[in-house]
């Protein structure tokens, strides 16, 4: 079985790499922007029919949520005109794509965790573009898989862990956003999930969410570092009023996941364990 994997180098590429040595029978293809330009667009057929694989694996994406506000029509290409070109190339060559998009496809206002059909209404432009890109997926009729996740981190790339780290080794006092609610997303965890879809023989077309068990605030996630760290820095909790950002955040975007389990047999760990695990790696 020959796998292509976009985004190599990210968060999710790079555990994906790790974990697919774990795979000898598969022919993983790990590419990277400079490899498979995504904003390359009309290059993206060509680069398929020369890799020609079985499954593709979308883990690249314009994750620079500020900046896409600014930058909407180079995220639109790489989150969305891109994706329908993958999404077209698998129903034209009977391959298989999983996808991996956001929780910013949703608008944040739920006060409950969110299933796979709850409404879409992206606030900002990275979620729109992302939005776009799943649409792209369903109305292209491939073989494929949209998995939604949220808060990512990992010992790879730039993430919210490896920045509390370095301002709790800086600083005494920091302040950290307590009224969005969700749960991260060890980014081995899920690169394991899609790894054991795709080797376990039950490929079950369709959209599902995953993110790691439990419900709280970027402030509660801060403290959880600071506490399996023993760091003594002091952490504030502020509201989202109090830190405005060029892009709007969703509030809530607590993920239903029991599809997912159910589906699949899965036992997705607490965020408090993953945590431990990654900084552990750390």
């Amino acid at each position: 079985m020959k796998i292509l994997i976009t985004g190599a180098n990210g968060q999710l590429g790079s555990e994906l790499k790790d974990l697919g040595r774990s795979y000898p029978q598969s022919n993983f293809i790990f590419t990277d922007r400079t490899e498979f330009p995504l904003d390359a667009v009309a290059g993206t057929f060509t680069r398929l029919d020369d890799i020609r694989p079985d499954i593709i694996i979308n883990a690249a994406a314009y994750t620079a949520v500020d900046v896409a506000e600014e930058e909407r029509e180079l995220a639109d290409k790489v989150n969305h005109l891109s994706v329908a070109q993958m999404a077209h190339w698998c129903e034209s060559n009977q391959a298989k794509l999983l996808h991996v998009s956001t929780d910013y496809v949703f608008d944040g206002e739920s006060d409950t965790p969110l299933p796979e059909d709850a409404p879409k209404s992206p606030i900002n432009v990275y979620g729109q573009t992302k939005h776009l890109g799943e649409e792209a997926i369903i109305r292209s009729g491939a073989d494929a898989i949209i998995i939604r996740t949220a808060w990512v981190y990992s010992a790879y790339g730039k993430n919210f862990v490896k920045t509390m780290l370095r301002l709790m080794d800086e600083r005494e006092e920091i302040a950290v956003v307590n009224d969005q609610i969700g749960s991260p997303t060890y980014a081995k965890d899920l690169a394991k999930a899609i790894l054991t879809i795709i080797h376990s023989g039950k490929w079950t077309n369709g959209i599902y969410h995953y993110s790691n068990e439990g419900r709280i605030s970027w402030y509660d996630f801060a403290i959880g570092i600071r506490e399996i760290t023993g760091f003594s820095c002091k952490v504030n909790g502020i509201s989202t009023e109090a830190y405005p950002m060029p892009a709007k955040r969703p509030k809530y975007s607590l993920l239903d996941k029991k599809k997912i389990k159910d589906t699949f047999g899965f036992h997705i760990p607490t965020w408090r364990k993953s945590l431990e695990e990654c900084l552990n790696k750390l």
